[in-house]
């Protein structure tokens, strides 16, 4: 890897981290069908997730520094955020609907980026709202079942828990010009352990086949991959890690199918391409500086 360029090393490594990130989706799904709930997945994929990056950063004698201040504890519970309503969202829905919603997460960002960051706010926005609000709507159409409706807000709350993770962390960076989300990915998926911990204390035994699924989603899927990607938006642009970033959107739900069978709607396909095609359009007429950087995270 040190003799491939800078620039290149960069999408290799966030290509890499989206694809070990489209995972997620069917192995939360093949636990829920082996009865565990949202509740257990959300606590024993954090916890060694938590442990995993701070095991990762010590081998690689790179500390990790904590920091406590508001803007820091609000990126690290926005993170929080995403990995709960993910997994939720995952147990009530089908897992294009999750991703596609939540990957309406650079819509907010339209409105929340010039209120909290003084950024000019463009009128082609506007445009890309709308089509993406189009493309969202086209989830609730179709075969109506209370479980899919709940599970698609849910996966909206996890786009807008996106939104909120990447504005803080443009925040933090301002703040503490600094590029390193790690010790802000460990704090949340601690917080997330530490809040489920009271509910599921009576349900920590699990099954061998369980448990190494589970260890997986947290040393790899989420863990591992960070610490990936964590290298990688040192190397590349906000328009070219959005895009790469889609790459789980495109894959989870084909895993999932390959996997289980699980093909989502019509109408949620095309409002997952209605989606998708917004914020690329959006981001293709983009005019900021190359060297700024867009964090995007998943669940």
């Amino acid at each position: 890897m040190d003799k491939i360029p800078f620039h290149r090393k960069g999408l290799i490594y966030i290509s890499l981290a989206a694809l070990m990130w489209s995972s997620g989706g069917l192995f939360i799904k093949i636990l829920s069908r082996l009865e565990l709930n949202a509740f257990q997945i959300c606590f024993f994929r954090s916890f060694i997730a938590g442990f995993t990056i701070l095991t990762v950063s010590m081998f690689r004698n790179k500390k990790i520094k904590f920091e406590f201040d508001i803007v820091s504890l609000l990126c690290s519970a926005a993170f929080a955020g995403i990995l709960i309503f993910f997994v939720v969202a995952t147990t009530l829905t089908t897992v294009a609907n999750v991703i596609f919603l939540q990957f309406t997460a650079p819509v907010y960002l339209l409105f929340l980026e010039p209120i909290f960051l003084k950024t000019k706010f463009k009128v082609k926005n506007i445009v890309t709202v709308l089509i993406c609000l189009s493309g969202m709507a086209l989830f609730f159409f179709g075969k109506i079942e209370v479980g899919n409706i709940y599970g698609n807000m849910i996966a909206i709350l996890s786009g807008v828990s996106f939104a909120l993770f990447s504005l803080f962390l443009k925040w933090k960076k301002q703040l503490h010009k600094s590029e390193n989300t790690l010790s802000q990915i460990a704090l949340g998926n601690f917080f997330v352990a530490i809040i489920y911990f009271p509910i599921v204390f009576n349900k920590l035994i699990i099954s061998s086949q369980e448990l190494l699924i589970l260890g997986f989603l947290g040393i790899f899927q989420i863990g591992i991959s960070y610490v990936i990607y964590n290298e990688g938006i040192k190397y590349v642009s906000a328009v070219e890690s959005l895009i790469i970033a889609m790459l789980e959107a495109i894959f989870n739900p084909f895993w999932v199918y390959l996997g289980i069978r699980e093909r989502p709607s019509n109408f949620a396909l095309l409002g997952g391409f209605v989606i998708l095609l917004g914020i690329l359009a959006n981001n293709f007429y983009y005019k900021g500086n190359s060297d700024d950087k867009l964090f995007t995270e998943s669940g």
